[in-house]
């Protein structure tokens, strides 16, 4: 396969897709990223498979322009509502990210798991397809309700959080769980305080490293590794950049942009 400098692009419906863009600049540091924040319109989860679509299909034109010569969808509801549609229309690789059930009801010895996802996530097609998988475990669903617009916000230790956070992992832990997934990208940067609330003996689950190893894995059959060396990513965001760049702890530029 011969070297390819062109760049990763990265999207998300705001922030939360920067988990998933530092697992892929970890693994891949001489990779060119450019990472899309379309805070905007966030959360992606309270919409309908047709907006998610329509605004999936416009990040990716975005990043197309920009010459990409891959896609990763950091976002679970836009890869479980839209990905089909991208594969479709775009002659370009996609990679998505959907919630890592099945190294949770591999690895459970309770039989019980829960998921903390949007409602877009948890309402789609593709997810309900890959928890029928799994007719052996329980699986305890919860919205997240107002999370994605906290963590946006920059509230990510505030009491609302705090109190959202107890209110919906309180009945999991009650119902024996040993797993919890985080089915939402926004949802890493919200461990900490999660780790406050669930007994040791709870692993917690996302899937940024998953997703790192399936991009090298399509770069390395199909796309091409760029010979650069320490490439500097991109950071654009159709709001306030400041949220975006304290979550990147003001390592990299961002720059506002309209999209």
């Amino acid at each position: 396969m011969n070297s390819n400098n062109q760049p990763i692009g990265i999207f998300d419906s705001g922030i939360g897709g920067t988990s998933i863009w530092s697992a892929i600049h970890q693994l891949l540091p001489n990779e060119k990223t450019i990472y899309l924040a379309d805070s905007k319109n966030a959360p992606y989860g309270q919409k309908s498979k047709e907006e998610i679509v329509a605004l999936s299909m416009k990040n990716t034109d975005f990043l197309l322009e920009m010459n990409c010569k891959l896609i990763v969808v950091a976002c679970n509801t836009a890869t479980t509502n839209a990905i089909q549609e991208l594969r479709a229309k775009y002659n370009v690789p996609f990679i998505g990210i959907e919630p890592a059930i099945k190294p949770a009801v591999t690895h459970s010895k309770t039989q019980t798991i829960g998921i903390l996802a949007t409602q877009g996530t948890l309402n789609s097609e593709l997810f309900n397809k890959t928890t029928e998988k799994y007719q052996d475990t329980k699986i305890i669903e919860q919205v997240g309700h107002g999370l994605v617009q906290l963590i946006e916000n920059g509230d990510i230790n505030s009491p609302e959080m705090i109190k959202l956070l107890r209110s919906y992992l309180t009945p999991m832990i009650e119902a024996n769980i040993d797993y919890l997934v985080l089915g939402c990208s926004h949802y890493p940067y919200l461990i900490p305080q999660i780790k406050k609330i669930l007994p040791e003996h709870i692993h917690i689950i996302d899937s940024g490293e998953a997703v790192a190893k399936q991009t090298q894995k399509i770069l390395r059959e199909k796309v091409g590794f760029s010979s650069a060396e320490n490439s500097q990513p991109i950071f654009y965001t159709n709001t306030n950049a400041k949220v975006l760049t304290e979550i990147l702890e003001n390592k990299f530029t961002v720059e506002k942009k309209e999209f």
